[in-house]
Order: C-alpha cells, then sequence, then structure tokens
C-alpha cells in the first residue's frame, strides 16, 4: 500500500486536506437552489465519499510490496475496530447535518465559528490522547491561534453583516447555537478520534488486528452513508425550517449536473480525509487533525476571494480579515513545528 515516511511530505498531505476540507462546500453553494435544497444534495454527497473511499482503497491501499493490502486487511482487523470506525462515519455525518442546521438557525458567523472551533480544540486534544506525538506546549499554542483566527472570522463577518443592515443586526437564536455546540462536540470528539483509534502504528509493518488508513476510510465512508438513510431522512422530513423534503424530489429535480455536483464535493471532502489519515502514521492524528481543520480560513478565503462575501466592507472589517490570516499562518506553523 502507499503512505509515506518523510515529515515534509506528510504536512504537504495535511496541506490538502486542508484545503479538502475547506472548499467541498462551494459544491453545495454551486448546486443550491429553490428546488435542489441541501438534503437533496446531500444524498450525492454521501455517494461520492463512499465511491471514492473504494476507490483509494482498491487503488493506492492494494498496491505495492510494502504494509497490508485493503482486502486482507479489513478481513483481519478487529470488530471492535471496524465498529468504532463505522460509528465515526455515523457521528460525522450527524455533526455536519446539525451544523447545517445551526448555520441555517443561527447564521454562519455565530454556528460556524463555534461548531468547528470546539471540533478544533476537541479534535486535537482527543486525537493527542490516543496518538501523543509531536511537541503539546506548540501543538496547543498553534491550536490556540488558529481559534483565535476563527473568532476573528466570525467578527469580521458579524460587522459585514450590520454594516449592510445598516447598523441592525439580528442575534442568533439559542437553539442554534446549542445545536452548533453539539454537532461541534460530535466532530471534535467523535469521528477523527474513533477512526484513528483502531489505525496501526507502524504502516511498513501494520499489527494484527488493526486497520490500515484505507481500511478505516471506506469503514468510516460506509457509516456515513448507512447513517444518511436516518439523519438525513429525518432533517428532510422534519426540517426544523422550510417545508418538508420528500425522496421524491430526488428523482424528481435530480439533473445529471446537480448528481455530479453532489458527487464531487463528497470526492472533494473525501480526499482530504484519506490524506490526513495517511499523514497520521508519519506525522500524529493530533497534528495531521489539526492542520486539517485549518479549512474554516480556506473556506473564508473562497468567500472573500471568489464569492465576494465581503464585498464593501469597512475598513475595520478587512483589518479584521489580515489579521485573521496571520494568526492563521502563525498557527499552522506552530503546529507543523510541534510534529517535526
Amino acid at each position: 500500500m502507499f503512505f509515506v515516511k518523510n515529515y515534509a511530505v506528510a504536512v504537504v498531505l495535511c496541506v490538502v486536506t486542508m484545503l479538502c476540507w475547506g472548499s467541498w462546500g462551494n459544491s453545495q453553494k454551486l448546486a443550491s437552489n429553490d428546488r435542489w435544497r441541501y438534503q437533496l444534495f446531500y444524498w450525492d454527497y454521501g455517494i461520492g465519499i463512499l465511491l471514492s473511499a473504494l476507490l483509494f482503497a482498491f487503488t493506492l491501499g492494494s498496491f505495492g510490496v510494502e504494509g497490508r493490502g485493503f482486502l486482507a486487511d479489513i478481513r483481519q482487523a478487529g470488530a471492535g475496530h471496524l465498529g468504532l470506525a463505522f460509528l465515526g462515519g455515523v457521528l460525522f455525518n450527524l455533526a455536519n447535518i446539525l451544523l447545517v442546521i445551526a448555520i441555517d438557525l443561527a447564521g454562519l458567523a455565530v454556528a460556524f465559528p463555534v461548531g468547528i472551533g470546539l471540533a478544533l480544540v476537541l479534535g486535537v486534544v482527543q486525537t493527542y490522547w490516543f496518538n501523543p506525538k509531536g511537541d503539546p506546549v506548540l501543538l496547543f499554542a498553534g491550536v490556540a491561534l488558529v481559534a483565535l483566527a476563527i473568532v476573528l472570522n466570525a467578527l469580521a463577518y458579524k460587522r459585514l453583516v450590520a454594516s449592510k443592515a445598516g447598523g441592525a443586526q439580528k442575534g442568533g437564536s439559542g437553539l442554534g447555537i446549542a445545536i452548533s455546540v453539539i454537532a461541534g462536540a460530535l466532530m471534535g470528539a467523535g469521528f477523527f478520534g474513533l477512526v484513528s483509534k483502531g489505525l496501526v502504528k507502524d504502516f511498513a509493518v501494520p499489527e494484527t488486528g488493526l486497520m490500515t488508513p484505507y481500511t478505516a476510510l471506506v469503514v468510516f465512508a460506509f457509516g456515513l452513508f448507512v447513517s444518511n438513510f436516518l439523519w438525513n431522512t429525518i432533517v428532510s422530513l422534519r426540517p426544523v425550517r422550510g417545508a418538508p423534503v420528500p425522496l421524491s424530489d430526488y428523482f424528481r429535480y435530480g439533473t445529471p449536473r446537480l448528481h455530479a455536483v453532489g458527487i464531487l464535493g463528497g470526492t472533494i471532502w473525501n480526499i482530504g480525509m484519506a490524506c490526513s489519515l495517511i499523514a497520521s502514521g508519519t506525522a500524529g492524528t493530533a497534528v495531521s487533525y489539526g492542520l486539517g481543520q485549518g479549512a474554516t480560513l480556506v473556506a473564508a478565503l473562497w468567500g472573500i476571494l471568489i464569492w465576494k462575501e465581503f464585498k464593501g466592507a469597512p475598513k475595520a472589517v478587512s483589518l479584521l480579515n489580515v489579521a485573521m490570516f496571520a494568526l492563521f499562518v502563525a498557527g499552522l506553523g506552530l503546529i507543523i513545528k510541534a510534529g517535526a
């Protein structure tokens, strides 16, 4: 199977994770219209994650003479570790859908920083607990800087909204904030820690009973895909806001382009997940996860440069964005140095 031994290459893979996790949301924006709501997009998103996981497993996870091939690996993996990776997919899917609902209730500026910021902190703490690799002082200092950058991102967005509304800004509801906290807790303390708990420690000579990254990725993807029939059905038939979205709309309004965009979105996210798991063998799971969650700022870049969400913003907002990116770069530097 393919794996990396060089730390610099592992860091590059972590950066790819960050770019993918911060970019897949563009596919949802491209596919959004009055008839094709996020619940319909999510079916294709889950399919994209599952198909790309299988593609990784039967290519990079099966070629080469070192390590253990995918089919041999999944046959010998312990049922407990397989179950944890599957549960990781179930929990991630729930957290991701809850975060979308929280954004709808409380707004992006409140829900996204609360949810993803909490996920970043909890995720690094948990993954470091399972696999204490890297300098903890540098690692958690870097996490703190990235978290502060996320806060500045939220402040900049709130000031932008206030300026466009003539100074009158609606506050987020308590329910939306509560849901975003639950989403962040599930995402940070749930999926990556559960998946990484069953990973082999030595990718070249894998331990018996544990999983290679490719097996973990496939089992995680199956957990996500299967749970879509529960979580996505619930939020489709009983949405917090708007009319119910029957499954028949998927076949009624779906076009080849819309399906392709949704599958592409899932594939982009899963490329990031694969790179993070592969890099964790050299960089450590805490470093690879921490760098990957810098995706929040990548998403902000998309919003500023491509979608022009900050067009016409006051000077104070621009200064907050500059400070945000400076803290982001500094935080990533400390996280990278922590694992060196």
